[in-house]
């Protein structure tokens, strides 16, 4: 007996046998299944979280007074493990958002008010009990509202938009589409220079003895027609599939509209902030199990910042002169 006692006193270290085999192996699998699942449950949560802190240092914003603090809470998020699932993290990043969207107050973009939604979100959904599932469910309300009322807009409240004018006019205005315009829709420098020169606004009452001819070749209005409804039938479906109920058609049919928005609209709108949020919150809605659309959202979020960071219609255009 004082053999054996010595033995054990001899291969005790202080830590934990592990040569003893547990006297309740049931409940040892039990919690080692416990924790895989939370672990896999918080996995494209958690890489949606360092997108959008990486989304936030990519496209700096607000003046000097919050950029800084804004910038550094990004950091933080990346480079400190438990602040990036902390709440008050997230909520002190929604409100130096919002002091921003106050001092610019109501000029500031459209995805600048959803991305402090979507911060004060993350920030209430870590308070839950099973953050994950919250944030699935508010990402995709959140997705849904904003393109319910881009189609709202689009649709009803702007006669502009349906009927062509506002494509019509933004490529033949709008610098960053010149590009494209000439590009896809046939128009020489020359011509698209001509064309700015003729639609600068007049006084009140004033016309040009000999105005000049806005050239509109047919390849620039079918370009603006196809973009108008193609727009908006996208949106619309995103809209629909969003706030339908959860099936597997439904499902896919989010995740795969979602993905060919951002990569079509995106390609050609310099709006890479709006792309990287509508991905981070379309990240979040996935299940572990969905591996290759997980793999789509980061490849996409990738092809927005190529598209940011690449005038890609120039480096076209200049080929095919």
């Amino acid at each position: 007996m004082h053999a054996l006692r010595l033995r054990e006193a001899l291969t005790w270290t202080g830590r934990p046998r592990t040569d003893v085999v547990s006297a309740n192996p049931t409940a040892t699998a039990s919690a080692r299944s416990s924790q895989i699942s939370v672990s896999d449950a918080y996995s494209y949560v958690d890489v949606a979280l360092r997108l959008t802190a990486i989304a936030l240092l990519l496209r700096p914003m607000g003046p000097w007074f919050v950029r800084p603090a804004i910038l550094a809470a990004a950091v933080v998020v990346l480079i400190v493990p438990r602040a990036l699932r902390h709440p008050l993290v997230w909520g002190g990043v929604s409100l130096l958002i919002a002091i921003r969207i106050a001092d610019d107050w109501p000029l500031a973009d459209n995805h600048i008010y959803l991305l402090c939604y979507w911060s004060l979100a993350i920030a209430l959904a870590l308070r839950t009990s099973h953050a994950p599932r919250t944030l699935a469910f508010t990402s995709r309300w959140l997705v849904g509202f904003a393109f319910a009322c881009a189609v709202l807009w689009k649709a009803l409240l702007s006669p502009d938009f349906l009927d062509g004018r506002f494509f019509r006019v933004t490529l033949l205005t709008d610098p960053r589409f010149d590009a494209v315009a000439q590009l896809v829709g046939g128009l020489s420098q020359a011509q698209l220079d001509g064309n700015r020169e003729a639609l600068v606004p007049l006084p009140n009452g004033a016309e040009l003895r000999d105005p000049s001819v806005v050239h509109e070749p047919v390849r620039l209005r079918a370009l603006a027609s196809i973009s108008t409804f193609g727009i908006l039938a996208l949106e619309t479906i995103v809209a629909l599939s969003m706030m339908a109920p959860t099936t597997r058609i439904f499902e896919m049919l989010r995740h795969a509209t979602l993905l060919s928005f951002c990569g079509i609209t995106y390609a050609f709108a310099p709006v890479a902030g709006f792309g990287w949020l509508l991905l981070v919150m379309g990240l979040t809605q996935l299940a572990p199990r969905q591996v290759w659309l997980g793999r789509a959202y980061i490849a996409m979020f990738l092809a927005v910042l190529f598209y940011g960071e690449v005038h890609w219609a120039e480096l076209a255009l200049d080929l095919v002169r």
